[in-house]
């Protein structure tokens, strides 16, 4: 069984509230959940001391066992020191999907085919008139 510490969401409607709590990681988010050791409230002023709160001791023993932050959680346990959060890079998310890309490339071959087919018959006229000319005379 993989422990989570995540938050699990409560409140009303446009005002959340969320417990900091131990969870099995195939429960729902709002589901069943082990122990709560924590709350976060996102309303309240990030200098309030009452934004995030939660049991050090009980973190320490989650952790000790084996249960992993996720990354929202694991940004407030850093504050303290209690785990070491590193910022996620991951250059791929901002990348088209596969059928932009292939939308993306259908254009730049539409673009290039015009583009020769423009050079061409700017190439083409020039030499005709040429001819006309030797012609008339």
């Amino acid at each position: 069984m993989s422990l989570k510490i995540r938050l699990a969401r409560g409140g009303a409607k446009k005002r959340p509230y969320y417990s900091i709590v131990v969870a099995d990681s195939r429960m729902p988010r709002d589901g069943r959940f082990i122990e709560k050791i924590g709350s976060y409230n996102p309303l309240l002023a990030k200098t309030d001391e009452k934004r995030v709160q939660y049991n050090e001791e009980r973190i320490k023993h989650w952790l000790g066992v084996g249960a992993k932050p996720t990354d929202r959680v694991a940004r407030f346990l850093s504050v303290n020191g209690l785990y070491d959060w590193k910022a996620s890079n991951n250059p791929n998310k901002a990348k088209p999907g596969q059928k932009a890309q292939e939308r993306e490339q259908e254009k730049k071959d539409k673009e290039e085919a015009a583009k020769a087919a423009v050079a061409e018959a700017a190439a083409a006229p020039a030499e005709e008139p040429a001819a006309e000319e030797a012609a008339a005379e």
